[in-house]
């Protein structure tokens, strides 16, 4: 693990996020691989195989539900982590902090949700999937940032990064009011049970991560025969790990949750995720007319990631900075801000993780979802590459944010 020296003061652990940006977003790119071997495979000899057996049975669940319901719970633990660590020990640390990239990612998910309700008004059997092109998906957007070199600031990176995670943040709580089925009471009484014994063992200050780790796979459990999604343990769990390394002792790498943090992203960014894309990319395309582009879905996931999310994510940064809230990113100009709302505009990963909870119980809106999340997704990619590749490269050396004192109080552990 990488730290900054610094003559007068101890170097800090960086987030596995920041790791992430330091490393070319490398997850991102096989992300994306992933992602084009899908369709390749889906349209290719093997496509009816590729069908088949993501919906063969491993003992209760199906393939596909495995991944999208156990190890995409991996994924929200490290979601997890990085919201707690942000917002109590990093960029998202005081409210001034988090004013830009807040409302600039309330902007990015409330006005691509309204694009969505727009197009989709008159067909009341699609509505459900409004919250579909709310997510951004970080990994992709970071590998297309890393492709782009010195074109973007360290800033600007920093700012994404930052509003991905309050996107991340708004999504878990989408999932957890909109999209939930009946609940089991029963279970979640006993999930309930489980959370507050994880709640005791964070206050007793228990450090070894084996406890934790064996309630979490039992509140998974739980939760999942709750009705709530199961992704939503993952957050739970992640939450009731410790940040400190002892009590009283400041924040540093031997706490247990940058290990857990440091442990599961190389997991989670070369394997879970783009196991996730190839299971869930893969569209069939072969008797797809030009008017399935045209169908609400298609269109009201298209036009939302595309459209809403590069108008919300503008002017929510605009709006933010007009009123005096916060200042744009240091060295970034507005052509950089709108390339970034551009890319925020990418929302593969999520977007077809809230479209499957969505149209659950509508197959046929399957590849409808599927073919508007790509196409939006796309289309930010190349639309936000091209503005930051024509625009004007940073003058000098960014500038880095003054470090906070290491020892300074934080609300809980």
């Amino acid at each position: 693990m990488r730290t900054t020296s610094s003559p007068r003061r101890l170097p800090r652990p960086l987030s596995a996020l920041r790791n992430l940006l330091v490393s070319s977003a490398g997850g991102g790119l096989v992300l994306m691989a992933s992602a084009v071997l899908a369709l390749i495979v889906a349209n290719g000899p093997y496509g009816e195989a590729y069908a088949h057996a993501l919906h063969a049975k491993i003992g209760p669940l199906s393939l596909l539900h495995w991944i999208n319901d156990g190890l995409m719970a991996v994924f929200f633990l490290l979601v997890g982590l990085e919201i707690k660590r942000e917002i109590l020990d990093g960029g998202l640390r005081t409210w001034p902090d988090r004013a830009l990239p807040g409302i600039a990612a309330l902007g990015g998910m409330a006005v691509p949700a309204l694009v969505y309700v727009a197009v989709n008004w008159s067909s009341p059997a699609t509505l459900r999937g409004w919250a579909i092109p709310a997510a951004t998906d970080i990994a992709f957007a970071l590998g297309v940032l890393a492709l782009l070199g010195s074109r973007a600031p360290v800033s600007l990176k920093v700012f994404l990064t930052a509003l991905a995670i309050l996107d991340d943040l708004g999504a878990v709580v989408i999932i957890a009011l909109f999209y939930t089925a009946d609940l089991a009471w029963p279970m979640l009484a006993l999930a309930g049970a489980v959370t507050a014994m994880l709640t005791v063992l964070n206050r007793l200050g228990l450090r070894r991560l084996g406890p934790y780790l064996i309630l979490g796979a039992v509140l998974w459990l739980l939760v999942l025969r709750s009705g709530l999604h199961a992704t939503v343990a993952g957050v739970v769990l992640a939450l009731a790990i410790p940040l400190r390394a002892s009590p009283g002792r400041p924040d540093d790498g031997d706490s247990p949750l940058h290990r857990l943090e440091h442990a599961l992203q190389p997991w989670v960014a070369y394997l879970i995720l783009p196991v996730f894309g190839f299971a869930n990319a893969g569209v069939p395309l072969a008797g797809l007319t030009p008017s399935a582009l045209l169908a609400p879905v298609t269109l009201g996931v298209a036009a939302g990631l595309f459209l809403g999310k590069q108008v919300g994510v503008l002017g929510g940064v605009w709006l933010a900075v007009r009123t005096g809230l916060a200042h744009k990113p240091a060295g970034a100009t507005w052509r950089h801000v709108y390339g970034v709302a551009l890319l925020c505009g990418i929302g593969f990963t999520m977007s077809l993780f809230i479209g499957g909870l969505a149209f659950a119980n509508a197959p046929e809106f399957d590849t409808e979802t599927k073919l508007g999340v790509i196409l939006g997704s796309v289309l930010s990619t190349l639309a936000g590459a091209l503005v930051l590749s024509l625009g004007p490269r940073p003058a000098g050396r960014p500038a880095v944010a003054k470090e906070r004192p290491s020892n300074a109080r934080r609300i809980g552990s």
